[in-house]
């Protein structure tokens, strides 16, 4: 049984009793109008944000750490000082440290990693590491082995095809990868799947050092001691804390031993820089890579498996430790049980300034400025809930253990969540749920670009086009050009895979969810995760003047008002059932380009095209043998997706014609409804292999970790030649989408009601 986190109508009586939510005004007004939003704005502060800032980085601020816990103090500080009712809330969660660490060249050479960053000229905060993790990831496997070296690329899973096909097998050694290509936790994942005894990871400077940008401090790129920390947890299976999956793990919950744990892994590994790395690259001998594998150190890279020989030795304290959400709300004054959660976390791996502090100084000042508008009369009619979390750089725990101890009392009150982590100069980035797309172009174009005064609207409007019409852009690319070009049409949003804290409301407890940030032009990756990610780095070369991060405050903020206060829901079904169309004829399309690779592939291994292609002179493996693809029963989801359509169509119409006066009662209704809907997606079937994740329309690739895989019941089953799970899943999915139309279809019947009508 899981407990009520408030009975609202009870606060809301309790809270005016004492004054801290005014009477209704005169000042209160149906829907979020432009003067509600104007009032906002003028009340956020940059120069505030940047106090904030300074503050909230002064010190490594890791989970575990005195900073991270003072910053959540701080945090509940400031909401009960601006007239919100907090509190925080505590979990006991696994979380390793480092106790010892080692990773040695013993073979041909002798060199020891020195997995230290040195201070950075002109960053004062670069020097205050004394209380900081070093070279690090959470939920590897401790261990000391000694093995040859084997380079595998990204170590993602065709590079482990290519490496067959070059006839070198990591069983038994120590992999070394480079960052990019896929998340983190898969490249030591795919190693030990392949029988590595170890794995390093380093970011090579092709894809984030100087072969992109000049090196911080020069410019933002990664310098030649930076190292990349961050978890290799399988997410893949579930976030949160290791030892409670699906349950909060509160002080008393029932864990699984260590040992049973599915999600950590089992051997040793380390992340380095690339000035370490090349220590031991340069060691390696065997071919020389493919093309597509150099990277771009001043060396001939190598695969290896031979002379060269590294020593790995990881030892860790596997305790449990405290972690601290900051919980704040704003009762509704219509619709208390409805609520509308904002979220960003607030730990780092070490200071943590663009991730995560430039989000949650943004959600700082929205929350003081919603503060300030209560005070001055407004009240929101659903509940506002701000939630500022902790513990989610070792994977989601915070909001994750939020989501599983409040689940039963989420499903009935929650409208959507709304997150941010990082934000830095550049364009908007919307992913989420497809019925929201259309509220958030809307809410883009009514935030200033800081650096051009357009609309943030037209200025993701001509990055698409441009993108769109570049030499060798994708199909995708041009015709999300054609739809900026054309100012009738929403631009897309995208789906939300996983890599920040709205996984658990979205993809466990089915609710809607949007991630929003700003990027593209400061290039802040060379720092993500370093000890360079510091308020001197961002504010000098990040987002000078923090302009970005109080535009993050206008875009988020002003999304929180329409829903606390629009008299009809900002939902249009009509993006969410198109999108998933198209996804639909991409995984048809899968089906397809599957089967004919099956069949040319054994055509080819039939007349010996593999053995004939390769160099005589070098070793060669032949590729495993692609299964046959049968034709799949595609009809129940194209029937589906055609019902979708025109219930989707009919609930737009029935809103538009509706929407500007419909009864409280009805307009109360429909809101609970959009909740209803989403949740219909989200059975408690789950996907296969991974119950924990029920969304069957968005969810992380099981082996693409953050990003998204659409219908991934069926995508991932035809993608993994798991045919009876394809079949499975196409009926399991049409049947979420026949209920997702009947839940709209009952929306058309609340608003075409006779009482409805008579309204009018």
């Amino acid at each position: 049984m899981r407990k009520t986190l408030f009975t609202t109508s009870a606060l809301v009586a309790a809270l005016f009793a004492l004054g801290r939510i005014p009477a209704q005004s005169a000042v209160e007004t149906r829907g979020e109008t432009p003067d509600l939003g104007r009032r906002f704005d003028a009340l956020l502060d940059a120069n505030e944000m940047s106090g904030w800032m300074k503050t909230m980085t002064a010190e490594p601020n890791q989970v575990g750490s005195p900073h991270d816990r003072a910053n959540a103090e701080m945090v509940l500080a400031l909401f009960k000082q601006w007239g919100w009712d907090a509190h925080i809330e505590t979990f006991q969660v696994l979380y390793p440290t480092p106790i010892s660490e080692t990773l040695e060249l013993t073979a041909p050479t002798r060199f020891k990693a020195t997995l230290t960053e040195p201070p950075i000229p002109g960053d004062a905060s670069s020097a205050r590491t004394a209380n900081a993790l070093p070279a690090y990831v959470a939920y590897q496997g401790d261990g000391d082995v000694t093995a040859p070296l084997v380079y595998v690329n990204y170590g993602m899973k065709e590079d482990y095809d290519t490496l067959e096909r070059l006839g070198v097998s990591v069983k038994g050694k120590i992999v070394i990868a480079r960052y990019g290509a896929g998340w983190r936790g898969l490249k030591p994942k795919l190693a030990q799947e392949h029988g590595a005894a170890g794995c390093i990871i380093y970011s090579d400077p092709r894809d984030d050092g100087y072969s992109a940008e000049d090196e911080y401090p020069k410019g933002p790129a990664r310098p030649p001691h930076g190292i990349q920390r961050g978890s290799v947890a399988d997410m893949t299976l579930y976030p949160g804390d290791p030892l409670t999956p699906g349950i909060g793990a509160t002080e008393n919950a029932q864990r699984l031993a260590i040992k049973d744990s599915p999600v950590i892994l089992k051997i040793p590994v380390l992340p380095v820089s690339y000035a370490d790395a090349q220590h031991f690259l340069a060691a390696l001998d065997g071919r020389v890579v493919p093309p597509q594998w150099r990277g771009s150190l001043p060396i001939t890279y190598h695969v290896g498996g031979g002379a060269a020989k590294a020593h790995l030795a990881v030892k860790s304290d596997w305790g449990l430790k405290p972690i601290y959400d900051v919980v704040a709300m704003i009762p509704g004054s219509s619709d208390p049980d409805q609520w509308i959660m904002r979220g960003n976390h607030h730990d780092g791996w070490v200071f943590g300034a663009e991730d995560p502090t430039s989000g949650q100084v943004a959600l700082l000042a929205e929350a003081r400025a919603i503060g300030t508008l209560v005070k001055q009369g407004w009240r929101p009619k659903r509940t506002l809930v701000y939630l500022s979390w902790d513990a989610e750089e070792p994977m989601l725990l915070g909001s994750t253990e939020w989501a599983e101890e409040h689940a039963d009392e989420l499903k009935q009150k929650g409208l959507i969540y709304i997150n941010t982590d990082g934000t830095s100069r550049g364009f908007l980035n919307a992913e989420g749920s497809h019925s929201l797309q259309h509220v958030i172009n809307q809410v883009a174009s009514e935030v200033t670009d800081p650096e051009t005064g357009a609309s943030m609207l037209a200025r993701k409007r001509a990055q698409l086009e441009v993108l769109g019409t570049n030499p060798g852009a994708s199909e995708e690319a041009k015709e999300n050009a054609k739809i900026a070009a054309d100012p009738s049409r929403d631009i897309r949003i995208g789906p939300l895979g996983s890599g920040s804290d709205y996984s658990a409301f979205l993809q466990h407890l089915g609710l809607p969810a949007v991630n929003l940030a700003y990027g593209g032009e400061a290039n802040v990756g060379g720092v993500y995760h370093s000890a360079y990610d510091t308020d001197e780095y961002y504010t000098r070369i990040a987002d000078p003047g923090l302009r970005y991060s109080h535009a993050l405050a206008q875009t988020a903020g002003r999304l929180v008002l329409r829903f606390a206060d629009e008299p009809a829901p900002p939902q249009r079904y009509g993006d969410f059932a198109d999108t998933v169309g198209n996804y639909l004829n991409e995984v048809k399309k899968l089906a397809d380009a599957k089967r004919d690779a099956a069949e040319l592939q054994a055509k080819m291994l039939q007349t010996g095209a593999f053995h004939l292609a390769d160099d005589p002179n070098k070793t060669s493996g032949m590729p495993d043998a692609l299964k046959p693809v049968p034709h799949f029963n595609f009809a129940p989801l194209e029937n589906a997706v055609d019902r979708l359509k025109k219930s989707a169509k009919a609930y737009d119409t029935a809103l538009a014609a509706h929407a500007a006066s419909l009864p409280a009662k009805t307009a109360s209704e429909l809101f609970a409804l959009t909740r209803e809907t989403e949740e219909t997606l989200a059975p408690e079937t789950g996907l296969p292999g991974r119950t924990w994740y029920k969304n069957l329309i968005y969810a992380p690739g099981a082996y693409t970790g953050y990003s998204s895989k659409t219908l991934p019941g069926v995508r991932e089953a035809i993608e993994q030649e798991r045919w009876d799970d394809a079949d499975r899943y196409v009926a399991i999915t049409a049947a979420a989408l026949q209920a997702y139309a009947g839940k709209l279809d009952r929306g058309v019947q609340l608003m075409n009601s006779p009482n409805t009508t008579a309204a009018r």
